[in-house]
């Protein structure tokens, strides 16, 4: 078998195909969660429902956030082949439904079925990834992969937009039908797995579980202070309920066969702290992705477009850092790169807090530019440390973890960020409309996304220290080398499953 080395990285190497397929995978999710906004004026003219049309974002991310930690269980179980195939799959029919949808809540509806979708596309991309690259190889893929949401944060809205001036707003969820069918195509044509047949006990009560009690909590996160006050009878039912579903989870993991999700994910110190930092990671980009177009069209009367662009900044320099973060991590470990892109987050977090009294678009768009940086060295190294720690039967757990840690630190992030927001508008005349009031709201986010940063930089200092081990074949890859006094990895566990 030709080794990873050999092979190279790059669209004309022998798995260039796959890392297309993947590129075009992620674009699927990542268009999706950029062009839907630009596009809610024109679909509430034609199918109405105003009021109801948040959840056009809640339900795609809550069925998303909570599918996610049961594709990555399944992924390790049966192959990722199948799992990212369904996932492609249910995109594709809930965009065909989207796309003929007759009214707001069978928009809604059809919405969540393309969030299912998307919990398995992005996870199960990342593991394949981690399963053909070596370890020297992955920070570049990861760039590559990165590089996709830079390009989608451009050309999501602009299509968004196109569609919507046109009046033909359907066409943003069928444009997606193409791209699903060249992606599936490409990824069986391409994609080939040697999985080890077993009988597996599949945790239907624990999947149940832990999509009843985190959808709950979840929902409580996101609709908290908007569709009820957090201190009314739903919001204590729905947190009540959701905790004694988690509980009830628990209990029912410690007896399961194979768990959903098993106890060593939360007894690895490094699982722990890089999914910590993951958590992290979601709740600075939900801060700036909120709030930073809504600061500089509410403080300066900038165009949405100008807005969109200065934001964009944050996922330009996001897979610039991310495609060199190898050269760093292959010298001087994990933990090490993880403070860096940290200390540059938190300094980019400082500037954009600090100058918020003052709004200037260029200033916005540089400390963007500074913290996705920061993000780019943080996010790759801490993700590629969790994977190289596992074999190949526990990377699926470990890739989803870390993205579902992302995605509750993003869901909270919401429900922090527009609880300060809320609490400074409401105390001013005008609310949202006074611009003064905007400066301040967001100034303040902005301060509570800097408070983020500060304690993600107590995750990545509660790392152990690990080597990046490197190797040549990321077939032979055993795990990342750990130095003396830190935790273990994985090193000469038996791979069950192999992608070439």
């Amino acid at each position: 078998m030709m080794t990873a080395r050999a092979q190279g990285v790059g669209f004309r190497s022998e798995r260039g195909p796959i890392l297309i397929a993947l590129m075009l995978s992620t674009g699927l999710v990542a268009i999706d969660s950029t062009i839907v906004a630009t596009a809610v004026p024109s679909i509430v003219r034609d199918v109405g429902g105003f009021s109801s049309f948040p959840w056009l974002f809640s339900a795609y991310l809550l069925a998303q956030a909570v599918s996610v930690p049961i594709y990555g269980k399944l992924s390790d179980m049966v192959g990722r082949k199948p799992i990212i195939l369904t996932g492609i799959g249910l995109f594709l029919l809930g965009s065909v439904l989207c796309g003929v949808a007759w009214s707001m809540p069978a928009l809604i509806a059809f919405r969540a079925l393309q969030g299912l979708g998307a919990g398995a596309v992005l996870p199960v991309s990342i593991t394949i990834a981690g399963d053909i690259y070596s370890l020297e190889e992955r920070a570049k893929v990861q760039g590559y992969l990165a590089s996709v949401w830079a390009v989608s944060s451009v050309v999501g809205p602009s299509l968004g937009g196109a569609f919507s001036a046109l009046g033909i707003w359907r066409g943003i969820f069928l444009v997606n039908i193409p791209l699903c069918i060249l992606a599936g195509w490409m990824l069986v044509r391409t994609l080939h797995e040697d999985v080890e047949r077993a009988r597996h006990t599949v945790d239907y009560a624990g999947a149940a579980l832990m999509a009843a009690s985190l959808g709950l909590l979840i929902l409580g996160a996101l609709q908290g202070g908007e569709a009820w006050a957090w201190d009314s009878p739903v919001s204590f039912g729905v947190f009540g309920v959701g905790a004694a579903l988690l509980v009830a989870f628990i209990l029912v993991e410690r007896h399961a066969p194979e768990p959903i999700l098993p106890s060593w994910v939360v007894s690895r110190r490094l699982l722990v702290t890089t999914a910590l930092a993951s958590f992290g990671v979601g709740a600075v980009m939900i801060g700036l992705t909120s709030y930073v177009p809504t600061f500089l069209e509410g403080a300066l009367s900038v165009s949405p477009l100008v807005a969109g662009l200065a934001l964009a900044a944050l996922t330009l320099g996001w897979p610039l850092s991310a495609s060199q973060a190898g050269r760093f991590y292959l010298r001087i470990g994990f933990k090490a790169t993880g403070l860096i892109g940290i200390s540059i987050t938190v300094a980019g977090l400082t500037i954009l807090a600090l100058t918020s009294a003052v709004p200037n678009v260029a200033l916005i768009a540089a400390s963007c530019f500074v913290v996705g940086l920061g993000l780019g060295l943080l996010a790759t190294p801490t993700l590629i440390a969790a994977q190289s720690s596992v074999p190949w039967n526990e990377r699926g757990v470990v890739t989803s973890t870390n993205m579902f840690a992302r995605s509750i630190g993003s869901a909270l992030g919401v429900a922090v960020f527009g609880a300060v927001a809320n609490s400074i508008y409401s105390a001013s005349p005008g609310g949202e409309g006074n611009g003064q009031a905007v400066v301040a709201a967001s100034g303040a986010v902005f301060l509570a996304a800097l408070a983020a940063g500060l304690l993600t930089v107590v995750a990545v200092l509660a790392m152990p220290k690990t080597r990046a081990a490197a190797s040549g074949n990321s077939d032979e890859e055993r795990g990342a080398g750990t130095e003396q006094g830190a935790d273990t990895a994985s090193a000469g566990a038996e791979e069950p499953g192999r992608n070439r």
